[in-house]
């Protein structure tokens, strides 16, 4: 059994988690909620809101692939 690449990890985590944050972004601004507006008004903490949940599914979707092609490589005959 291989330890898993610390590379590879870090790498596939922040490539998640900031794509999910910039779609989170994108969203907010879509529906006109600007994260970075004077004051925290409702619209701003919803655009902080999708964010930080945008980059959480991002984090958990690039966990979910590495664990897919973890198993994907266990499979295969060698």
């Amino acid at each position: 059994m291989s330890s898993p690449n610390p590379f590879v990890e870090g790498i596939s985590d922040a490539v998640g988690f900031v794509g999910g944050s910039l779609a989170g972004y994108w969203a907010g601004q879509f529906l006109g909620w600007n994260i970075f507006s004077a004051g925290y008004d409702s619209a701003s903490m919803g655009g902080i809101l999708l964010v930080g949940l945008g980059g959480g599914a991002g984090l958990h979707l690039a966990r979910f692939w590495r664990a897919r092609q973890k198993d994907k490589d266990t499979d295969e005959p060698t």
